[in-house]
């Protein structure tokens, strides 16, 4: 029997011929007949700039607070603020007694230098308990839980930072924490010792036996103490002011003549004594450190720009200042045979 599908077949009716027009099977139906021609690629447009590629977000990584959530974050930085200063303190009171006669020793270095009795005379019998038992330990509770602190400031403000910034966490604690740490020794080992011996020295000139209490003294040793481990913290501002692009290096530079004033200034107030060796003793290093801070800005700059350091111009300068402080020294010992000493003024014949 054959098959019926087979065009070949004599009884397979032919197909009719096609004139055209679609038949009713072939005309698209309403609801395809609305709907638009999807593109195979979108088309360009003449004169039409391509769109831009993604940017990174620049707040990307920062963390969004409310002001009461800015608050309540504040109010627990500083209770652990103060919950690490009350832990110091309780570790200070343990060796209150040894931080006493450290604390006290310049006073008494000054005073048998001079020929005096090294002590110390009460007009009030509280004096001893507030100094030994409170003044003494909570200075020392300042500088031992002053990493703690700083940490709590960089803890409070690192949520406005970008991700990139956060990553400065630990060199800003130990340099702000070194720096503080550092010129509290400063005062203590050259400039508070300095100016007591030349203090005492001047009223002995003029027969003026030194009746010292210890309030006094103490207040003395926390003004001196605690204003040039404060002024230390001056690279750290300069490097804050470029980061907020508050200053630039070379504003800093045009300007250093009235920075340096300002120096002299602060110091003449710091220093507890008025002659101008002991100024000259504490403006120096707070030049130095103004300096310092200048070439922090300038290396945080650089690498805002993108440029590179550039290391030849830099490291001759400083061989050269390596060689000339190494050739002084050996001069000062093999010529002039001063040696050194562990105490001030570390040089001597």
């Amino acid at each position: 029997m054959p098959n019926s599908d087979d065009p070949r077949d004599p009884h397979t009716p032919p197909e009719p011929e096609k004139d055209g027009r679609q038949t009713p099977e072939e005309a698209p139906k309403p609801s395809q007949a609305l709907q638009p021609a999807a593109p195979d690629a979108p088309v360009a447009v003449a004169g039409a700039s391509a769109p831009p590629p993604d940017e990174p977000e620049e707040e990307e990584g920062m963390l969004r607070m409310s002001f009461l959530q800015h608050l309540e974050e504040l109010r627990t930085r500083i209770i652990r603020c103060l919950l690490g200063m009350l832990a110091a303190f309780m570790i200070s009171m343990c060796f209150m007694h040894e931080m006493w006669d450290a604390v006290k020793q310049p006073i008494v270095v000054a005073l048998k230098t001079l020929g005096y009795p090294p002590e110390l005379a009460a007009r009030t019998p509280m004096e001893g308990i507030s100094i030994v038992w409170f003044r003494v330990p909570i200075l020392a509770a300042i500088f031992i839980a002053s990493p703690w602190v700083v940490y709590q400031v960089w803890a409070f403000i690192a949520p406005g930072l970008y991700k990139r910034e956060r990553r400065w966490a630990v060199p800003f604690i130990l340099t702000t924490a070194g720096l503080f740490i550092t010129g509290g020794l400063f005062a203590y080992f050259i400039a508070f010792r300095f100016a007591l011996t030349f203090l005492l020295k001047i009223g002995k000139d003029a027969g003026i036996r030194p009746y010292i209490a210890p309030t006094e003294y103490m207040d003395l040793f926390v003004n001196v103490i605690l204003g040039v481990a404060l002024i230390f913290e001056m690279p750290v501002l300069i490097f804050f002011l470029t980061l907020l692009r508050i200053v630039t290096p070379k504003f800093l530079l045009k300007h250093s003549r009235y920075a340096i004033l300002a120096i002299t200034i602060t110091a003449a107030i710091v220093t507890p004594t008025p002659d101008a060796v002991t100024m000259t003793l504490v403006a120096t290093p707070m030049i130095l450190l103004y300096f310092v801070g200048i070439f922090a800005s300038w290396l945080l700059v650089l690498r805002r720009e993108g440029r590179a350091f550039p290391w030849t111009k830099f490291l001759w300068p400083l061989l050269w200042i390596i060689v000339l402080a190494a050739a002084g020294a050996i001069l000062a010992l093999a010529v002039f045979h001063y040696h050194w000493l562990w105490k001030w003024p570390f040089f001597a014949k």
